[in-house]
């Protein structure tokens, strides 16, 4: 006996499209139709500045640590993790946290970002593993560093740079933490890190 269940699944597999290959992004038509910025750098800072970050592009870690005293928020922290050498002001050792629960109480937190993306203002970071990487998002505000010539133009680029070789952790990180509810009022920090400011540095660190 043929239920209307079979009868539906029947009418679905008779109506199924053919298979078509995938198209080649490399192709020279696709490419040339991709977005491309004149200074991408200025673009992620833009897009970063819509979404509640805040892009400063510096030389090096000097002037990054000068920057970071003119922030109120890291003025006023108590807790302090890092993981730049030379940066900041760290009074909270990484290396001695073995549950990633201890760093829910970390006001500021510097990290590195391995690459940012000039089309939507976001960051690839990744992290060796263990409590570390919940410092992205447990710590009440976060510092990101970013070398100035990683900034890829769009995401067709940035993802050609992502490896699952092995199993590993990996995100992107666009501004600090928000939500709306349906009377689109927006909340900064609803669940995450309260700010987010990302630092293009132009010399290695």
């Amino acid at each position: 006996m043929t239920t209307s269940r079979d009868e539906i699944l029947n009418r679905l597999r008779s109506q199924s499209v053919p298979k078509t290959e995938r198209p080649d992004l490399s192709a020279p038509e696709l490419t040339q139709q991709w977005i491309s910025y004149d200074d991408p750098a200025e673009q992620f800072a833009t897009m970063l500045a819509s979404v509640g970050g805040v892009c400063a592009r510096v030389k090096n870690v000097d002037e990054v640590n000068q920057k970071l005293s003119e922030i109120p928020a890291y003025q006023e922290s108590k807790k302090i993790c890092s993981q730049i050498s030379n940066c900041g002001t760290a009074n909270v050792e990484i290396s001695n946290v073995t549950d990633p629960h201890d760093f829910e109480d970390i006001d500021f937190a510097i990290l590195p970002g391995e690459f940012a993306v000039a089309e939507n203002g976001a960051v690839w970071i990744t992290n060796d593993g263990g409590p570390a990487r919940t410092l992205y998002f447990l710590s009440q505000h976060v510092a990101l560093l970013v070398p100035a010539a990683e900034v890829v133009q769009h995401m067709h680029a940035a993802y050609e740079r992502l490896s699952f070789e092995t199993p590993s952790f990996g995100t992107f990180m666009s501004g600090p933490s928000k939500t709306a509810d349906i009377e689109q009022s927006l909340v900064i920090g609803a669940h995450g890190a309260r700010s987010l400011t990302v630092f293009l540095v132009e010399n290695a660190f």
